[in-house]
């Protein structure tokens, strides 16, 4: 009996082909966002020295609903917000192997909007 790859040993593997694509330097660090059930996670990482530079996600921002879009644009207002302030604008997406449509879309235009260039 053939086993069916599970959808997130699918968007595992659609990371690893992106991560092959996109790293992240001092000068335009990774926006990395992950997406569980319940909450929206993003960090801002500098590959090279492999340190996590700003990071923000539902669980530290208090909301009543964690998973929906507006929840995402919050985050996205939040990680650009501390990314501003430790000094970094550019930046490269990593959407993480998830289409790009829905929470991850309103994460990057929330960041966009709140002054990070992507």
């Amino acid at each position: 009996m053939i086993k069916k790859p599970s959808r997130n040993g699918l968007r595992l593997k659609r990371h690893l082909r992106i991560r092959r694509k996109v790293s992240g330097t001092a000068v335009a660090p990774r926006l990395c966002v992950f997406r569980s059930n319940k909450h929206v996670y993003a960090q801002i990482i500098d590959d090279v020295a492999q340190h996590t530079l700003a990071a923000a996600s539902t669980k530290e921002l208090g909301l009543t609903k964690t998973s929906n879009i507006d929840a995402a644009k919050a985050v996205g207002e939040a990680v650009a917000k501390k990314a501003l302030e430790a000094g970094i604008k550019q930046i490269v997406f990593d959407r993480g192997g998830y289409v790009y449509h829905g929470k991850i879309k309103a994460l990057a235009d929330a960041a966009r909007e709140a002054g990070l260039e992507f």
